[in-house]
Formats: structure tokens, sequence, C-alpha cells
């Protein structure tokens, strides 16, 4: 690797570019690079204005010719390409303006006509990337300071090839006084202009960029292959991170290996923006992860305990999501729409194991994990729209639930397998110690199913009896029905039995936990629904009501405006207080709310106070919850914010 003075600059990683497979493709990379590469060249130079320049060529023949923008992006589980950013097309060969014409039916495909004698195509385009719009990739992604680049934005191809047999050789412009992170491999590095060796385009596609003008990289774990985290932030001071949290990311590293037992990378970056003016979310790639936050998550200890599974979470997705995958979600092309069936052992499994690589790593608390877990299971009893919809179809539908509207959820259910999914592979994971007499456990299926040799990135398909076979090797057990009462069938309950198979049960409390008190404070959204049955912002807009709760039954709906408590204006800590002194009260409260241009005065007959969910320990049960979080390489610190019970 060359040296360079610019802290970050050039490949992450001092390893060689590595190409993404599907399953059972073993294609070299020779082969790929026979044919001369097209090429994409992103200019970010106006970066800090949400503008992108994208010049693309293409080796092509004379005739028609179909060029496709990217529509169905691998992690993002939906036709979430954001075409309608796509600004100023410009195509031309030779010297000659090409014209194109849209599809008429399938919005992201461009015909034209290429001349004799043309071998090169050259397109133009900016894409503008929205302000404060939330999402996915498609989302906000810039600021005046930072910048995460996303290579399906800014790409075309020739419709219907397969996108591992496509070779892009891409280079990048950055803003003056910018450094970058990527797990790209870098061919050469003049500063405000980087080239990346080629790459097919299902691995380009698999490798952002972050970017800004405040960045540093972070070394993490002590692995054969090298883990970093590179953060961007719109301000300097937000770069800090306190050394507990280093030695928590440390040990991520080291959990998670001896939870799967093989690594199917070269290397990996955790690539952290962090900004109050883009869209926050996690998406994963299989030897990066692009993680979006506030500008202060890093240096404010609510914000580090609200989001610690974030990076665990698209941590497993290497293995899970990337490495092994549902076979209906591995597209040769990203045109082809994915069937998404499988989420819920793709999301759902991913969100147990994140949260428990973060409980076992010391970035969260076992008394953390267990609030977040009664949090779960409240929430779970409460979503009506499970008498009618199983788990299955909220999988299946996730790409029109995904951009659901937050009221009535609870009625429609959301993105349950990702929840509830943490509830479903915690009662496999307590069954399988259970029925084993605690030999086995979920450990030993992931090792089983996501384990094999390491070595570089490829994609091995899997299918649900694969899932079911590999867990009856580990624990014989009826895995199909198991799977069939708690996935397929509509249940009115939530499937509770980890919780009480792992030594806890479900109580209440009057005291709002911490997790709920920072997330609440955060997001100036306030959960009632283990009294009033009600969902409410701090400015009054009611986000849900709970079928059959108190709210529900007085008349009240979503999308109310909630202006009085008893006569007195509203806010969350008068209600708390109107709750409070509910207790024995003979009158019920009294919600003034507005529903368009009327109002009405709500009697709710509820006198129950507060009330919180928590796990309370069952002494006459062994507490399996204690040996699933226990750190498999080392005893944890505790939580890198502040160390708690």
């Amino acid at each position: 690797m060359m040296k360079s003075t610019r802290l970050a600059a050039g490949p992450v990683f001092p390893a060689a570019a590595s190409l993404l497979f599907l399953a059972l493709s073993s294609m070299p990379a020779a082969t790929l690079l026979a044919a001369p590469p097209n090429e994409v060249e992103v200019d970010a130079s106006e970066a800090p204005r949400r503008i992108f320049h994208s010049r693309v060529v293409l080796s092509v023949t004379p005739g028609d010719l179909t060029l496709a923008y990217p529509k169905w992006l691998p992690g993002e589980h939906g036709p979430t390409g954001p075409i309608v950013d796509l600004v100023g097309l410009k195509l031309t060969a030779s010297g000659q303006t090409i014209r194109w014409r849209r599809d008429e039916v399938e919005m992201f495909l461009f015909h034209c006509t290429i001349p004799a004698g043309v071998d090169r195509l050259e397109a133009r385009f900016d894409v503008l990337t929205p302000i404060a719009a939330e999402g996915f990739s498609s989302g906000a992604s810039a600021s005046p300071q930072l910048a995460t680049l996303n290579w399906n934005q800014l790409v075309l191809y020739p419709s219907k090839t397969p996108a591992r047999d496509l070779v892009y050789r891409a280079a990048l412009r950055l803003p003056s006084g910018w450094k970058f992170g990527t797990s790209l491999a870098t061919a050469k590095d003049e500063g405000a202009r980087v080239e990346f060796l080629p790459e097919s385009l299902e691995t380009l596609v698999d490798s952002p960029v972050l970017m800004g003008a405040h960045l540093r990289d972070i070394s993490i774990g002590s692995d054969a292959r090298p883990h970093k985290i590179v953060v961007a932030a719109d301000s300097e001071a937000a770069l800090a991170m306190v050394p507990a949290q280093k030695e928590a990311y440390d040990r991520l590293v080291a959990e998670s290996g001896a939870l799967f037992g093989a690594r199917h990378y070269q290397h990996y970056a955790f690539l952290l923006a962090l900004s109050d003016s883009i869209a926050h979310f996690g998406l994963e790639h299989h030897q990066s992860s692009d993680d979006r936050l506030g500008e202060r998550s890093l240096i404010d200890e609510d914000l580090r305990k609200i989001h610690a599974t974030l990076l665990p979470h698209e941590f497993v997705h290497s293995w899970n999501g990337k490495y092994r995958r549902p076979a209906d979600l591995a597209t040769a092309d990203f045109e082809q729409p994915m069937h998404t069936e499988l989420l819920w052992v793709y999301e759902g499994l991913t969100q147990y194991l994140g949260n428990l690589l973060a409980v076992r790593s010391g970035l969260s608390t076992p008394g953390q994990y267990r609030e977040n877990l009664a949090r779960v299971a409240l929430w779970a009893g409460t979503q009506k729209g499970r008498e009618w919809r199983s788990l299955e179809d909220t999988s299946i539908a996730a790409q029109i639930l995904y951009g659901a509207p937050e009221h009535w959820e609870a009625s429609r259910r959301g993105v349950d397998f990702y929840d509830e999914g943490l509830l479903l592979w915690l009662d496999a994971d307590t069954l399988i110690r259970e029925t084993t007499g605690g030999k086995r456990s979920l450990d030993d299926f992931c090792r089983a199913f996501y384990g094999g040799e390491s070595g570089s990135p490829k994609v091995v398909t899997y299918t649900l009896d694969e899932v079911v076979t590999t867990l009856n090797g580990v624990a014989p057990y009826d895995w199909r029905k198991f799977f069939e009462e708690r996935v397929f069938r509509t249940a009115p309950k939530p499937p509770l039995d980890g919780v009480v198979r792992g030594g806890w049960k479900l109580g209440e409390s009057d005291t709002r936990g911490e997790l709920q008190k920072a997330r609440e404070d955060d997001a100036d959204v306030f959960d009632f629904t283990g009294s009033l049955g009600l969902i409410v912002k701090n400015k009054g807009e009611i986000v849900d009501v709970i079928p059959g709760g108190p709210a529900e039954r007085a008349g009240m709906t979503p999308g109310m405006t909630l202006l009085a408590v008893n006569s007195k204006k509203f806010n969350h800590h008068w209600l708390r207080d109107a709750l409070g002194e509910s207790k024995g009260a003979a009158a019920p409260l009294e919600l003034l709310a507005r529903s368009g241009e009327f109002f009405r005065v709500y009697p709710v007959d509820y006198h129950g106070g507060e009330r919180y969910p928590i796990l309370a320990r069952d002494e006459t049960k062994p507490d399996l919850l204690a040996k699933i979080l226990a750190p498999r390489t080392g005893v944890a610190k505790g939580a890198a914010a502040k160390p708690k019970p």
C-alpha cells in the first residue's frame, strides 16, 4: 500500500480487491477482466450541496439497447432505487447525441439505438439526494460536512445482464479537503481524485464510500482479518470515542468470531456517518456496513445506549444475509423482484443475534437487554393485526410495509419480522438448551449454518428446508411444526415461551426504564401502551391507539391531536401526573382532542396509574437468559457508555 498523509485515504484495508459471486459461481477475476471494463466516474465535489455528477461509459454493440437503473437493492428488500432523483440524463457516442426513451411500464429502463461503428456509449446524469427524507439509501445521504456514496445510484448497466458479469472501473472526485473510507481497493490516489481497482458491478454496488471533512479511522479487534470503524461527522468533536466503547468494539470482533467460527470476508469496515441532516438507518454489505446516526451518537451517553445494537446488527448480516442468503433474495441483477418470505430468518435472526452480541461485547448490559425484551413482549401482544396477518405475511409484504404510515400500525402490523423475530429465535434458543440439557444452543446452529471455511466474499443460498435440517442436526425436534405454528399461522398471542423458558416473566412497573426514557426523550414520542393504550408525540399527535385499550374504548383514533388532559394543556409530563392521580379516582380522565376541524372531550375510564413492562425473575426456573447473554471470549465489562448491573 502506498503511503499517504491523508487519514483513511486509499483503501480502508491493505487487501487485494475481491469479487462477490452468487452461490456456486467460481468465475475467476481474470475472466471478468478479459473484456474492456466499463467506467463510472463520480464527481462528488458538490456533495455539500447534495448533488452528485456521474459519467458512465459502457462497452456496447450496434443495435437496440436497453439500459437499466438499479431498482431492487440487496438489503433494502424492495424496489427502492431512487429513480426520481436522477436528472439531466444525456447519452452520447462518437460525438453523436443518442436519443433515449423511458419504458412505458418499467420506469427504471431506458431504450436507445446504438449506431453502426460505435463500441462505447457515454451517459452523463446527476443524482440529487433528498434534504430531509427518511428511508434507506434513497433517503438524505449528504450534509455540508459529509456524504455517503452508494454506487447503485450512480450507474447504468445493460438490462438483463448479471451484475457479476459486468466489470466497472470506478473513480471518485472528492470535495476539497475531504477524506474517505470504503472497502474497495484503491488503484490510484491523487488527493482530490481517487481511482479504484476494477470490480464486478455486484461488488461495486456492495461497497459504499463514506466521505467527509471530519473523518477518523479506528482499528478494532485483534483478528487476523483487519476490522475498522470509519467515522465521519458534522463536527470534529463528534468523532470522539470513549476508551470503554473502543474496548467493547474490540470484543465485538472477538465475540462474532466465537459465535460463527469463520469469517467470509478479507476485511471489514463499519462506515459510520454522524449527522442530524441525513436519514438514519443501517444497511448491510459484505465487507462493510452503511451506518447512519445523529451527530452526537458517540459522545452522548443516552444516544450510545439507544443505538448500541446498530453496528452489531449490521455486522451479523455479513454472515446472515450476505454470505448465507435466501435463494429468492439472491437475484442475478437489480431488475428482478426479490421474494422476501424468509426475512424472519434474514432479519429476525439477525435482530436476535445482534442484540446478543451487543451484550456479550459490553456495548449493552443484561439489564438493558431485559428491558428491551420486556418492551418487545408487550408490544407483540398488542398487535391486533396478528389475528389476521401471519408473521410470514409481514415478511412477504415487506416492500410495502417499510413505507407504511405509522398510524394504525397495531391494527395493520408493520415489519414485525424484526422484533417478533427476536422472540421467535429466543424461543428456539431456549428450546435447544432445554431439550439438550444445556449441551447445545443456537450458537451451535450458527456455527453449522454460517461457519465453515473462512475466505473471500461469496454468496451461498439456502431454503427453509436447510434451516430445518440444520436445526435438527443440532437438536432433534419437529422444527417444521415449530415454525408452522409461530410463523405461518395467525396467532392472537406472541411467542413468549422463550421468555418463560429463559427463567423470566412479563411484569409491570410504574416507572419508565432507562432505555425507554432515553428513546422517548430523543424521539419526542411517548409510549403509554401499558396504561392508556396510546402512543403520542409531545406536540400532541396521536401516533397509534392500541385496539381494545382504554383510549380506543373511549373512541379515540390515530391521527388525532391531543390538546388537553383534565382541562390542562397537554404535555407528556402532565399526562403522567394525571395517570398517577387516576389511581383510586372515580372520575375518568378527560382528554380533549382535535380530529380535523372538530374538537371533543373523550372520557377515558382508566384508573391504574403509569404502567411500563419489565421482566421479573422466575426463581422456579434456571436463568437460561443469563447463560445466553454471557460472553464467549471473556467477561464483558458492561455497557461501554456507563457500566450497569
